[in-house]
């Protein structure tokens, strides 16, 4: 097996932060992320290999999560801002980080989703993995992190700043 980091171990990881209880099942985690248990049982030993999850504890760790995100993730798994779509708010559009930079009409980052009664009109960003919008509807605090997650992949200075600041109060609790 590969034990390069893929980018829907990232969302694994992230959904292990945003529930942080100890008793869940892969295929639980598989079906809350819309996607196999095979994928998650694969993304935990990629993380596993990469020193951000602890299998024997079965916890993320959390210091070289957040390291991770802030020194690596938008050189690992870059994004750009794309055409103009509508689709779900990320990044600094999400809730977690709204109205704290200020956003031109239709700049807000948006994930393209399926979803048109929530969907809002602004700039495509490719999601870390093709079923984050579905498993991010479904989870607002996951939701968040993942909107996090994009604000240092795609964000400027000021907005990467706000996001490792809201990291660092979340992923040191």
């Amino acid at each position: 097996m590969d034990l390069r980091l893929k980018p829907q171990d990232v969302v694994v990881a992230l959904k292990l932060v945003a529930s942080p209880s100890s008793s869940w099942t892969q295929p639980e985690v598989a079906k809350a992320l819309h996607m196999s248990a095979s994928e998650v049982n694969h993304g935990l030993k990629r993380l596993a290999a990469c020193h951000l999850f602890n299998p024997r504890e079965r916890r993320v760790v959390r210091a070289s999560l957040l390291e991770f995100l802030v020194s690596g993730l938008r050189y690992v798994f870059p994004a750009q801002l794309g055409h103009f779509g509508e689709g779900m708010p990320t990044s600094v559009g999400a809730s977690v980080l709204k109205g704290k930079v200020r956003l031109g009409e239709e700049d807000t980052p948006v994930w393209p989703t399926a979803d048109r009664a929530k969907a809002v009109r602004g700039r495509v960003v490719a999601p870390l993995y093709k079923n984050v919008p579905l498993a991010a509807a479904e989870d607002p605090a996951l939701h968040d992190y993942l909107a996090l997650a994009d604000a240092l992949r795609v964000g400027r200075a000021r907005e990467r700043a706000l996001a490792k600041d809201e990291l660092t109060k979340r992923l040191s609790s």
